[in-house]
């Protein structure tokens, strides 16, 4: 029997990640568009270290996706970085060229761009990140793209970040974009939100929320509440899943 060579394996990199998007829509990918040699795992790590193992079994992985809590950790194991994953300071998407080099991209902030002007009708001009993880780096960049003036609002503020007890109603009422690119919220643990003033949010406000899991979280919620547009964050993973498909096959 002859082994197909053409077997193409790629995987989503994470910790506590049996809840993932990733695998399930690129398994139905798969078989939609009948690539019979495409594989997709979820690779659930303990400690980032565990990576070198990952790449040293054959054959290599083809591709990889990464996310919580790796996507700034992942940075020191890898050859190179694109243009925007270095300025982002996070990668969600590793690339294993033609020589061998381990390359890390960042698809979040193409993927949340093209989610956000779908649903807003003009650009936002002042918005507040919550959390500082890596999702908020790229958050940040699409900001400073788009020239957003914006707070991050961190547990543990550093530098110019904001804390959330320093969040006041003249503060929001200057806002009209919130994000939050927390986990807090994301299933099993669906009756969380972040600890944000929500009594002083209305309908000029618009709240994206990175999680997709539950659909409408707690924090859209609270804000639908009190007349304030909501979008998830569905449409932005499938739109950095497609970039990064499109990056594994150039």
């Amino acid at each position: 029997m002859i082994k197909n060579t053409n077997h193409r394996k790629y995987g989503l990199l994470g910790k506590n990640i049996g809840y993932s998007f990733s695998k399930k829509y690129f398994t139905d990918k798969f078989n939609e568009e009948k690539r019979f040699n495409c594989k997709y795992e979820n690779y659930d790590i303990n400690s980032i270290k565990e990576f070198k193992k990952i790449i040293s079994n054959f054959p290599r992985p083809n591709g990889l996706n990464v996310t919580i809590p790796y996507k700034k950790s992942i940075i020191k194991f890898l050859d190179d970085l694109s243009e925007e994953a270095a300025e982002i300071n996070a990668v969600n998407t590793i690339v294993f060229d033609s020589s061998g080099k381990i390359i890390g991209h960042n698809t979040d902030h193409i993927g949340f761009k093209k989610a956000l002007f779908e649903k807003i009708h003009s650009k936002p001009k002042k918005a507040l990140i919550l959390g500082s993880g890596g999702a908020s780096n790229a958050i940040a960049y699409v900001m400073n793209k788009i020239k957003c003036k914006f707070h991050i609002v961190s547990r543990k503020p550093i530098n110019n970040q904001l804390s959330y007890k320093s969040l006041s109603k003249e503060l929001i009422s200057e806002v009209d974009l919130i994000i939050n690119t927390t986990p807090v919220g994301t299933y099993p643990k669906i009756d969380e939100s972040p600890t944000f003033p929500y009594d002083y949010l209305n309908s000029t406000h618009f709240l994206f929320d990175l999680i997709y899991n539950p659909e409408e979280t707690q924090f859209l919620k609270e804000g639908k509440l009190r007349k304030a547009q909501t979008c998830n964050g569905y449409n932005m993973l499938v739109y950095q899943a497609e970039e990064s498909w499109s990056l594994w096959n150039k």
